[in-house]
């Protein structure tokens, strides 16, 4: 498991850092993702983020992933999950620890986005079906 935690936290900074300069379409028409307005601190600082997507015309493999930022915390990643691009709507859940750093119950900024890697000659090319900001608020639990 933790290999495949560590392939998917790899595949999602990938197509993060290659989304500025790939071939991402725009979202489809009723593609979306959306963020709960509330989300959770566990005693050991493991984050939890959800809300909904819905994603059409997948290829490859598609996730969703998160991250939050807080006061001077950075945007952190907060997990990844897989997506299913079915036309139909979908919860989705991440949790994750922020590295190095802590975050505490009160406002934060939650960036969601749903990715596709697809197939293009040896390296997937990451497509871009839906992404949302959203400020929430934090809480203990």
């Amino acid at each position: 498991m933790p290999v495949r935690r560590s392939l998917l936290a790899a595949a999602l900074g990938t197509a993060a850092l290659l989304g500025a300069t790939a071939a991402s379409a725009a979202a489809a028409p009723g593609e979306y993702i959306t963020v709960d307005p509330t989300g959770r601190i566990a005693a050991d600082g493991t984050v939890t983020l959800s809300g909904t997507y819905r994603c059409t015309g997948a290829t490859g493999p598609a996730f969703i992933g998160s991250s939050v930022s807080q006061g001077t915390v950075r945007q952190q990643g907060i997990g990844g999950s897989s997506a299913r691009c079915d036309g139909v709507e979908h919860r989705w859940q991440n949790s994750g620890k922020p590295y190095g750093q802590t975050l505490r119950p009160g406002a934060a900024r939650v960036q969601a986005t749903v990715v596709e890697l697809r197939p293009s000659g040896i390296v997937p090319l990451p497509v871009f079906h839906a992404q949302t900001d959203r400020d929430i608020t934090l809480v203990q639990g």
